[in-house]
């Protein structure tokens, strides 16, 4: 509003004493009833201490607390918390990013056979206990990552190299996570860990590419050991095979010849006892028999009576080529 040479010019006029106290005393009821309530969300727990000293904990919802005397510390007790050890990762998404630092101060550990190995792993964990947690240890964060880079070490420290960087990593991880638990609950910190995960084990970069090189030598060893023995597999036992084979039909063959010439004394044991019976009755069926045998076998026969004299005349010599 712009104002010409000779306007009168008003001034506002100034509050009095009495609006400024009910002003002032309406801001302390403001601030009173704003620390009069406070509210816990559905993952946390609420750590309520008065003068500093702590008396309760309530629960996730709408409570009442006493102003200016009761602070509340609200406690995160489901959520899973997670620890990151010789990496960072700095976005993660569907390409995780990772920080290009190196953290061998806490991944470069020695091995039982006296290597030496670089290992990456994980730590996930929740608040069991939040009074625990707020007032028995007073830095948790460094005192959980001290604990569990020590646990890991004396994990990794009872292996070989190998085993840490193959066949045992499930093992290691599962042991530390044990071990761990003993003694985060022996400090009384108020956590539970929920996973401990290898994320990378390898050698250090000076001595890679010599490892690596071991590695592939040992894998050529085994490839050839297995292929002696695939080999192996197929001729020893089809050798077996046919050993047995050999051996159970000369059993076999054994026990026909022995039984058929067991059979064949018997029967000559038979006829004999028959023929001691009866000689002159066996003496003619075995000559009947015989004659049965032997005269189909022959192309003519001839029956002479013992009355002639010459049988020459009787055979036709010429029929076959004779004189």
């Amino acid at each position: 509003m712009a104002y010409e040479e000779g306007d009168e010019i008003k001034f506002p006029m100034p509050l009095s004493k009495k609006t400024i106290g009910w002003g002032i005393l309406g801001i302390v009821l403001i601030i009173i009833l704003i620390s009069l309530f406070y509210t816990i969300g559905p993952e946390q727990v609420g750590v309520i201490k008065r003068w500093g000293r702590f008396v309760r904990t309530t629960e996730p919802g709408l409570h009442f607390k006493i102003p200016f005397a009761e602070t509340v510390t609200k406690v995160r007790v489901k959520h899973i918390f997670k620890g990151e050890f010789g990496f960072r990762t700095l976005r993660a998404g569907v390409e995780t990013i990772y920080a290009p630092e190196r953290f061998e101060e806490e991944s470069l550990m020695l091995t039982g056979d006296l290597n030496v190995a670089v290992v990456e792993w994980i730590v996930q964990y929740r608040i069991k206990d939040p009074i625990e947690y707020l007032f028995k240890v007073r830095d948790v964060q460094k005192t959980m990552r001290d604990l569990s880079e020590s646990a890991m070490r004396q994990i990794v420290g009872d292996r070989s190299v190998d085993e840490v960087l193959t066949v045992g990593r499930i093992e290691v991880a599962l042991e530390t996570q044990e071990k761990l638990q003993q003694i985060l609950d022996s400090y009384q910190v108020g956590i539970q860990v929920t996973t401990v995960k290898l994320k990378d084990v390898n050698p250090p970069d000076p001595v890679k590419d010599s490892f690596n090189e071991v590695n592939v030598a040992k894998q050529d060893r085994e490839t050839t050991i297995n292929q002696a023995w695939e080999a192996y597999n197929k001729v020893i036992p089809k050798a077996k095979g046919e050993a047995e084979k050999t051996i159970s039909q000369a059993e076999g063959y054994a026990v026909n010849r022995v039984n058929r010439a067991m059979g064949d004394a018997n029967k000559f044991v038979a006829v004999w006892k028959e023929y001691q019976m009866a000689k002159d009755v066996t003496k003619r069926r075995l000559y009947l028999e015989t004659l049965g045998e032997i005269l189909p076998k022959i192309g003519r026969t001839y029956i002479i009576d013992v009355d002639q004299k010459g049988i020459l005349p009787l055979l036709s010599l010429a029929e076959k080529g004779g004189e």
